[in-house]
Parts: structure tokens; sequence; C-alpha cells
């Protein structure tokens, strides 16, 4: 009976052995707990990234697509081209695409605009009428965002003298070529993935009231004359601009 009494004294574990042993559970855990924490900010961080870059290739390709099929509609006060560009947004006539779209032609306007989620880039059109006068006088709807921050757009406008421009109004043929600058704030620098895109209409607003294609052709501004003395052809350089 006594060495049964004695053993079951000596059996188990010591209250300073289970503290010891729950502290170094506990270092265990919270070391755990801090690697796993740190893990996940940074997979969430490449993440973010990742579906940033993505939408921005989207809305890239979407504004690329848009700004190209600009149309060359005459405003009936002036008879120039109804298109106004600016270094933050773009404004221009062009043919209604996608599902539940309505028959004719449409307004389109590309600016940045900002939101409880800071500044992005935004597209929104409105019916064309001929009563328009002034693009900036539309009043525009279904706003869609094509990119957001950190990324910032900016335009810039060559004619067929290939100069870059901020601005690009009251000219008397659309731009020959957009450029899209796209600017990571976050960073402050500007990225590879910019852009320019040649608009496939090129002729003069003065076309839309002439008699005949060859009126038009030979009535091309001066600056399209190639050194030689000849003029260009209807569309000529185009090919040729798209690596400015």
């Amino acid at each position: 009976m006594r060495r049964v009494a004695s053993r079951s004294q000596c059996a188990g574990f010591t209250l300073i052995e289970a503290l010891l042993a729950t502290l170094l559970m506990a270092i265990i855990m919270a070391a755990l707990a801090q690697m796993t924490s740190q893990w996940l900010r940074s997979w969430d961080r490449g993440f973010t990234r990742i579906q940033s870059v993505d939408l921005l290739a989207v809305g890239l390709d979407r504004l690329v697509a848009d700004v190209a099929a600009a149309e060359i509609i005459a405003g009936s006060a002036t008879n120039m081209p109804m298109f106004d560009g600016t270094e933050s947004a773009v404004m221009f006539v062009r043919t209604p695409v996608g599902p539940n779209t309505f028959t004719g032609l449409e307004v389109t306007r590309i600016e940045e605009a900002s939101d409880n989620r800071g500044p992005a880039l935004v597209r929104d059109t409105a019916p064309f009428t001929p009563v328009i006068r002034d693009l900036r006088e539309v009043d525009f709807s279904n706003p869609v965002v094509l990119i957001r921050a950190p990324y910032r757009i900016s335009f810039s406008y060559a004619g067929p003298d290939r100069m870059w421009r901020d601005t690009w109004r009251s000219a008397a043929q659309l731009p020959r070529a957009i450029r899209v600058s796209v600017r990571d704030s976050a960073a402050s620098r500007t990225l590879a993935v910019s852009t320019s895109t040649v608009i496939r209409a090129e002729l003069p607003a003065r076309c839309a009231s002439a008699k005949a294609v060859a009126e038009c052709i030979h009535t091309r501004p001066a600056s399209n004359a190639r050194p030689d003395g000849r003029k260009a052809s209807v569309g000529a350089g185009a090919e040729e601009f798209q690596q400015p």
C-alpha cells in the first residue's frame, strides 16, 4: 500500500511544468499567427495588383476601340467635326455598339471624374441629335468606369503634321491619332502600356458637303502635301503614324 501511494504522488506534471508548456504553446501559436497574417497581406496585395492590371488592360482596349471609331459629323453651326479633346477628356460622335443600342449615332465622352473611391476614367454617352451645337452642353448618362486609381489617363492629339498637342478643338478635321498615356500615381511614373491609336475617319469636314469624292480629295489641306509636291491620297500616312 505504501508503494502504490508513493507512485501516485510522483505521477503527472507539476503546476510549473503545465504553465511552461502553456506558455510555449502560446508563443508558437503567436508566431504562426504573425507569419500567416503577413503571408495573407502579401497574397492580398499581389492579387489586388494582378486584378487592377487586368482591369487596366480591359479598360485600355475599350478606350482605344472607342476613340478609333470616331466619325466625322459636322456641327450645324460651325460645319466643323464634332470633336472636343483635352488632356483629361475627349468627346466625339460614333455609331453605338453593344446590346440594346439604338439606331443612329451617339455622343461619347471619356473623362476623368471622382467618386467616393477616388479618381476614375468614366465613359458615358448620349443620343446624337442634329440640334447639338456644342458637345460640352450635352447631358450625358449611363456612366461606366473604365480605369480606376492608381492609374491616371491623359490624352494628346496629332494631326497630319505629326505634332502632339494637349488639346484638339474647332479643327477642320479629326485628329490623325490620339495618344493615351497611362501614369501610375502611386509610383509617379508613366507606364510602358501607354499607347496611341489612329482614327479611321480622316476626311476633313467639308467632305461631308462635297458633290464628289474627287472634289474632296483634291481639296485636302496643304499640310498633307508630300515633299515632292504631290498631294497625299485619302488615308495616306495612317500606318506610318502608328509608331510615332
